[in-house]
């Protein structure tokens, strides 16, 4: 089936997501759309799978103009989509959950299960899926959930297909095996449309590329390219791609944690017995699957986590049972992975902000009264410094760029007299142009001999930042390794496989392996 979009337009109030996009796949084509994160993607194939009504345009299906009221009635001409997010019930079975809102039954009004699972059987064998039909989702790894995403999309005969960021909490070797099924669906005639920001990807698997940028069509590319010109064209300008980083010097500075573990308030162990050193000097990058217990970890080096025991010790000084303020005030930067929720209050400006946890004494407030001309000034050195793009210091944050709002935050974390950095995905819903200025701040900050830990889920971006790369699975620490490991080596162990088993070698003289 041929889709072809012509001029879809999209608003929201004043925002125009999509501003008269043109895009045409080919039946047996890899058509990918590759853009910033709010470049306007996602938007656009919501428009198609009909979870948006367009302002302007048309949709055609093999030259036929066709208008889509929800996405059942996408899914019934012929369109399934793989959602970043999966859309499916945890506590349904594979079987259940395929045919959702497409249930058949029996004689009585019995639910026709066994349908259901002929089909996933049959799909799953097409594709050597290995899925019990059986099996209830939630009891199954995330490679495995996204299969049932894919058989859920097939099992009603879905000629295009839209995977939406697909990649973002795949492992390494999942992420390839992805790109297995999806070539062998576009051999076997499907059209698809491979959604990502991830340049690796595109290369690997793309027959044809567009790039939007700010919700237009801003040009095409070959999957030749370099990453350096597809980079460009999501931009708009050339940018630095590569961390360029020295050989680390330790000082004598170090955090040292000991069987810290991390309790829910359902009892559950989310941080189980992790220990580490990070010295001065030195990055070391957090790797794993979102989900596997980076962000309770973070949380608690910052004091953010409620139930936490073990020991977090900064150059010999104790920070567990400490307060978020005390532990800010003994000189820890903390980048939160969602500003939004955690880094920034939208509503302030950004003179505010960069303030925001600095108003109880010198130089910022004095007898009690806030210094207006002293934040303010600082607030105006900060901008230049940091390159925030914006029409003054006034300025609301929330209206800011995503990347410029990144920058707030690391221009007021890293203007403290800092004794250890804590960045938490440091470049997450960034423009690549902003994630070379982030990457390069985050090394100055390691060469002035202080200890950073980044946790990335780019595995990238980790290995490209790090000396050291720990990996996390469930909770617990796999190994930690040098920067130098083979990826497919820290994909086995983000996938829980010990780093030994995984390098298929001793692991000493490889790094400190927990």
């Amino acid at each position: 089936m041929r889709l072809e979009l012509r001029g879809i337009t999209k608003r929201f109030g004043a925002l125009v997501a999509n501003d008269h996009i043109d895009l045409v796949v080919a039946p047996g084509e890899i058509h990918c759309l590759l853009g910033e994160n709010g470049a306007g993607k996602s938007t656009l194939m919501n428009v198609l799978y009909g979870l948006y009504q367009a302002d302007e345009g048309q949709i055609l299906l093999d030259d036929e103009v066709r208008t889509f009221d929800g996405p059942g009635d996408a899914m019934a001409a012929g369109i399934g989509m793989v959602h970043q997010h999966f859309m499916l019930v945890p506590v349904f079975t594979v079987a259940e959950n395929v045919m959702l809102g497409h249930e058949s039954t029996r004689a009585g009004g019995v639910l026709d299960l066994d349908s259901a699972r002929d089909r996933v059987t049959e799909i799953a064998g097409r594709f050597g899926f290995h899925v019990d039909p059986d099996a209830v989702v939630e009891d199954l790894p995330v490679g495995v959930q996204q299969r049932v995403e894919i058989i859920k999309a097939l099992s009603r005969d879905a000629d295009v297909l839209v995977f939406d960021e697909p990649t973002a909490v795949l492992t390494p070797q999942e992420t390839d095996e992805l790109m297995a099924i999806m070539r062998q669906l576009r051999d076997e005639g499907a059209a698809i449309v491979f959604i990502t920001h991830k340049l690796r990807e595109v290369r690997a698997v793309a027959d044809r590329i567009t790039v939007v940028r700010h919700g237009k069509v801003v040009g095409e590319a070959s999957p030749t390219a370099t990453d350096g010109e597809l980079a460009s064209l999501m931009v708009g300008r050339a940018v630095q791609l590569t961390v360029r980083k020295d050989a680390p010097r330790p000082t004598e500075s170090e955090l040292v944690v000991s069987d810290l573990r991390v309790t829910g308030a359902d009892g559950q162990v989310l941080v189980d017995d992790v220990s580490f050193t990070v010295r001065g000097g030195e990055v070391l990058a957090v790797a794993g699957v979102q989900g596997n217990g980076q962000t309770e970890l973070t949380e608690a080096l910052v004091g953010l986590q409620g139930s936490v025991s073990g020991s977090v010790r900064l150059d010999g000084k104790e920070l567990v049972g400490r307060s978020v303020r005390r532990i800010l005030q003994s000189g820890v930067g903390f980048v939160p992975e969602d500003r939004s929720e955690d880094g920034l209050v939208g509503e302030f400006t950004i003179a505010e902000n960069l303030v925001l946890d600095r108003t109880d004494g010198p130089p910022f407030v004095r007898r009690g009264a806030l210094q207006l001309a002293t934040r303010d000034e600082f607030a105006r050195e900060k901008v230049a410094e940091y390159d925030v793009r914006t029409q003054g210091i006034e300025t609301r944050v929330g209206r800011l760029s995503g990347g410029n709002q990144q920058k707030v935050v690391l221009a007021r974390e890293l203007s403290r007299e800092l004794r250890l950095l804590v960045a938490a995905q440091p470049t997450r819903g960034v423009d690549v142009g902003s994630i070379e200025f982030i990457h390069k701040r985050i090394v100055e900050t390691r060469d002035t001999g202080i200890p950073v830990v980044v946790v990335s889920t780019e595995l990238d971006e980790a290995v490209a930042l790090a000396d050291r790369i720990m990996v996390m699975y469930r909770g617990r620490v796999v190994g930690i390794v040098p920067a130098t490991t083979p990826r497919d080596v820290l994909g086995l162990m983000m996938a829980g496989v010990p780093p030994e088993e995984a390098s298929g070698t001793d692991p000493e003289n490889e790094g400190d392996v927990a």
